[in-house]
């Protein structure tokens, strides 16, 4: 079995293993603190490896495995998280301090698609040149687009001034669960009722 270099090298096994003593941990040996050679005559013993599994504590805590093995099922684990763990999307959206209301309308549009996909959407008014002193038009705009967006997202963090942006952060609402769909034989037996 083949396995990448960057998991063969994450963890010293056998003879790698430069320490005097090491805690040993496994499933088929008795639990404690063995120099180096006995840990290896153990692992030999069982025609396992010795794989040290945390280097950095003293001693160093080893355990007595087939090392492809090992190597397989922490594959799988970190597979099974990736596949558990959610990708959250973010889409921004850009306002001037005097956007008009055609633009608004659209943007907000925009925003409201991006929300009920499940993205995040991250609204935000750039201030150029002298604009910086509509900053309060920009908060003002923000949190008007925050409160139209109040049934598709919550308001993550309010508005934020970060140099020459002013930032707002909204997070998708939960969708409500779909009501359960009906069987063929309800259906049948909703039709037949309404005759």
């Amino acid at each position: 079995m083949a396995v990448d270099n960057k998991q063969k090298f994450q963890y010293r096994i056998n003879e790698a293993i430069r320490v005097k003593e090491v805690r040993l941990v496994g499933d088929n040996v008795e639990q404690g603190v063995y120099t180096i050679q006995q840990a290896l005559r153990i692992a030999n013993d069982q025609e396992l490896d010795l794989v040290e599994i945390s280097p950095n504590v003293n001693p160093p805590v080893c355990r007595v495995v087939d090392y492809q093995k090992f190597i397989f099922q922490l594959k799988k684990k970190q597979k099974e998280q990736k596949a558990k763990s959610v990708k959250v999307v973010v889409k921004e959206i850009r306002f001037g301090p005097q956007t008009d209301d055609h633009d608004y309308n659209f943007k907000l549009k925009h925003a409201k698609g991006f929300l009920s996909e499940g993205s995040k959407v991250k609204a935000y008014v750039f201030f150029r040149g002298r604009s910086i002193l509509f900053k309060d038009q920009g908060e003002v705009l923000l949190l008007r687009f925050a409160n139209d967006l109040e049934d598709y997202g919550r308001v993550e963090s309010m508005p934020v001034l970060e140099g020459k942006r002013m930032t707002i952060m909204l997070a998708p609402k939960k969708a409500a669960s779909p009501a359960p769909k009906k069987g063929a034989k309800e259906e049948a037996a909703d039709a037949s009722d309404e005759d």
